[in-house]
């Protein structure tokens, strides 16, 4: 599991960026070595959700006035959900992903176009 902040980072958040970024490297690198073992590596992006963490990663007070300005950020218009990520972990993990390695999936609603 990494995120976006891996691939599009937000200030403030440097060593955080950094570990989701080294995340990303990591499971391309690892793909690359175990690919030929037929074991097949990816991770996950996903923005922010409404989680405890959501202030700190907001680096502001969760207002509505605040959630606002970072719903303008993602074009779909809304948080990530825990279902999001299941299905997203669901379908890399289902036999239609079969030929799918060493990709981090964006699950971000369009927030890293």
């Amino acid at each position: 599991m990494a995120s976006t902040a891996g691939v599009r980072p937000r200030p403030g958040l440097v060593w955080y960026n950094g570990s989701k970024a080294a995340v990303i490297i990591a499971s391309k690198a690892l793909a690359v070595e175990l690919g030929p073992d037929r074991i097949r590596v990816n991770c996950i992006n996903p923005v922010m959700g409404e989680t405890a963490l959501l202030s700190e990663f907001m680096g502001m007070e969760d207002t509505p006035e605040n959630r606002r300005k970072f719903l303008a950020t993602i074009p779909l218009g809304r948080l990530s959900t825990p279902q999001d990520i299941a299905n997203a972990a669901l379908y890399l993990a289902s036999d239609d992903a079969e030929f799918i390695t060493g990709i981090a999936l964006e699950v971000d609603g369009g927030r890293c176009v």
